[in-house]
């Protein structure tokens, strides 16, 4: 006998997840892992997880900040592993899955100074300014305040006008 599986099943949630959010975690993870393949490795990583840990998924976070948390999550432990260190990651804007408008020369130059961010100003950027998550989005999904959030993009922003600019030492007024 078959059992007969109500609209808000496990599977449907995660196919759900899965057409909602798939695209943007695989650039969220190219951008951590500079590797089109281990990319989709690590989004398939990210649905499996969420998969296996959907009945502890807490209905008052979004889905889409806690398929960021655990994408970050197993990016990051892609990139402890061995192997991974020795392996060169140059970045590479023409591997990313293609934009929905034609990307112009300077918004280029801007992506790949982002690439060059501390850790911890790229994953505000990438999650504010590529993902479009809002700074509460933001802190939740990294564990960080509203306040960090808002600190962290702006010292990215001062780094990156520096760098934008052609001075390294530059201070905005």
């Amino acid at each position: 006998m078959e059992t007969v599986k109500g609209p808000d099943s496990k599977e449907e949630r995660i196919e759900h997840m899965v057409l909602c959010y798939q695209l943007s975690l695989l650039r969220l993870c190219y951008a951590y892992l500079h590797d089109e393949e281990l990319a989709k490795d690590a989004v398939q990583e990210t649905f499996i997880k969420a998969y296996r840990n959907l009945d502890s998924f807490k209905e008052d976070a979004a889905e889409k900040t806690w398929l960021s948390r655990i994408a970050i999550n197993t990016c990051m432990d892609l990139r402890k592993t061995g192997w991974f260190r020795h392996v060169d990651r140059s970045v590479s804007l023409d591997k990313l899955p293609e934009p929905a408008a034609p990307v112009e020369p300077e918004d280029e130059n801007l992506t790949l100074e982002i690439m060059k961010l501390p850790a911890k100003l790229k994953e505000v950027a990438l999650l504010c300014w590529f993902q479009g998550m809002t700074y509460n989005e933001a802190a939740e999904t990294l564990g960080i305040s509203f306040q960090a959030v808002g600190s962290r993009l702006n010292r990215a922003r001062r780094k990156l006008r520096s760098a934008m600019e052609g001075s390294e030492d530059h201070e905005p007024a």
